[in-house]
């Protein structure tokens, strides 16, 4: 598995990395932990350039945040809410998760979207707070850019500097990788079933 997203990446270079982490932010088919040591990997075989794979992973998890951003500016708290009761199952977000991102964005504010971005599972939510807050757009993008660029430039480090290392490494992580996403299928499996028995 670990070798099919290397491929993946080498054969489609920074836009690959860009898709792949705005699908995480999106919907998280693959963890940024499973994506950018990977890109660094390529990186360090001369194939991309360790800042342009950053930029790109950067810019793919701030293109992710936006819809949110943007959905939570437009509709409000309440209309979100009622999206994930009716829908959340569907899209891996319930109301308590938007309630406890909005707790933590009324306690910590900016501070979310640049350490929320280093947490899994919170940094896709990270962005309907500060869209239910009002924040500017710019805010926003300097913020959110930040937290990604700590991530994706500690991920692509260690990919990069353990190059050397590369087979030692694949043969740790891919059945690592294989079970990381073999979780991920089965637990929104059973939160689907699980928000269908609820309603």
């Amino acid at each position: 598995m670990t070798d099919a997203i290397i491929e993946f990446i080498s054969n489609h270079g920074y836009w690959a990395i860009a898709v792949l982490m705005f699908a995480e932010n999106v919907f998280p088919p693959l963890p940024s932990e499973m994506i950018m040591p990977f890109a660094g990997f390529v990186a360090a075989r001369g194939e991309l350039s360790a800042a342009g794979v950053v930029t790109a992973g950067v810019a793919g998890s701030l293109a992710g945040g936006l819809p949110w951003f943007f959905l939570a500016r437009r509709w409000g708290a309440e209309r979100l809410k009622r999206l994930a009761d009716r829908h959340g199952r569907w899209l891996t977000v319930s109301r308590a998760e938007l309630e406890r991102a909005e707790r933590w964005f009324q306690h910590h504010g900016v501070g979310v979207l640049v350490l929320g971005r280093l947490v899994p599972g919170v940094r896709t939510l990270v962005a309907v707070p500060a869209g239910l807050a009002g924040m500017s757009l710019r805010s926003f993008v300097v913020w959110s850019s930040l937290g990604s660029l700590l991530w994706t430039g500690l991920l692509t480090a260690a990919g990069f500097l353990l190059e050397d290392r590369y087979e030692e490494v694949v043969g740790v992580l891919d059945p690592a990788a294989k079970i990381v996403l073999a979780s991920i299928v089965v637990a929104y499996v059973v939160r689907v079933a699980r928000g269908r028995r609820n309603r």
